[in-house]
């Protein structure tokens, strides 16, 4: 996990859409619909990103080469970022999510479905999906792109981005800007700490509000 990532999984969510928001970067927010496995992770780190589709008339043997050979690509260290344009299939299941955390992915995001959802609770291995299905990608689904420019929600998705996905949602941060982002995050949390030492030793909220200037 680089620097970045591991001071970004400190932060949560709605620290960083209020960065973001703050700097004029708008429509940065997945949609609401794709939700944890598990809502006591956070999820942060650079992306990869997949783009998908559904195939008809593609054999199980032929959807299976596809499926490991984006299991072999997706490298340590990222979050991978799936737009599966498809909404009746899980595009995430027990060995692949195995197959992913044995080899450093820090976790999965995808407008897809998920399977085998308890064994990857169990497992620890961080999916963030938008609905649960047994039925799986063979003989019917492959991924066509790797690390190109993907969009989930209108939401634009590049390589070099970071993610932060937690209970409250996922939001996407701006290659260019994510190092400052992360420092700046770190700085609207130190605000929001001195705001609520002063709520709880009795300063009127207005007035905490005044002189930290967060709310």
């Amino acid at each position: 996990m680089t620097d970045t990532a591991a001071r970004l999984a400190n932060c949560y969510s709605g620290a960083v859409y209020d960065t973001l928001r703050a700097r004029g970067i708008d429509n940065t927010v997945l949609p609401r619909d794709i939700r944890p496995l598990d809502d006591t992770k956070v999820l942060a780190g650079p992306v990869f990103t997949v783009r998908g589709s559904p195939k008809t008339g593609i054999s199980a043997h032929d959807t299976l080469l596809a499926w490991t050979g984006f299991l072999s690509r997706a490298p340590a260290g990222h979050v991978v970022v799936c737009q599966g344009q498809d909404d009746t299939r899980a595009l995430m299941g027990e060995l692949s999510a195995e197959t992913l955390q044995s080899r450093g992915v820090l976790g999965y995001i995808s407008d897809g479905g998920c399977r085998d959802s308890a064994f990857i609770r169990s497992i620890g291995f961080p999916v963030f999906s938008r609905f649960y299905s047994p039925r799986d990608v063979v003989g019917a689904w492959t991924p066509d792109a790797f690390d190109e420019p993907i969009s989930i929600g209108g939401v634009e998705i590049r390589k070099g981005d970071h993610v932060i996905a937690d209970i409250d949602g996922a939001v996407v941060i701006p290659g260019a800007v994510v190092d400052q982002v992360a420092a700046e995050v770190e700085a609207v949390m130190q605000a929001e700490n001195k705001v609520r030492d002063a709520i709880r030793s009795g300063v009127d909220p207005q007035q905490a509000y005044l002189d930290h200037g967060k709310f």
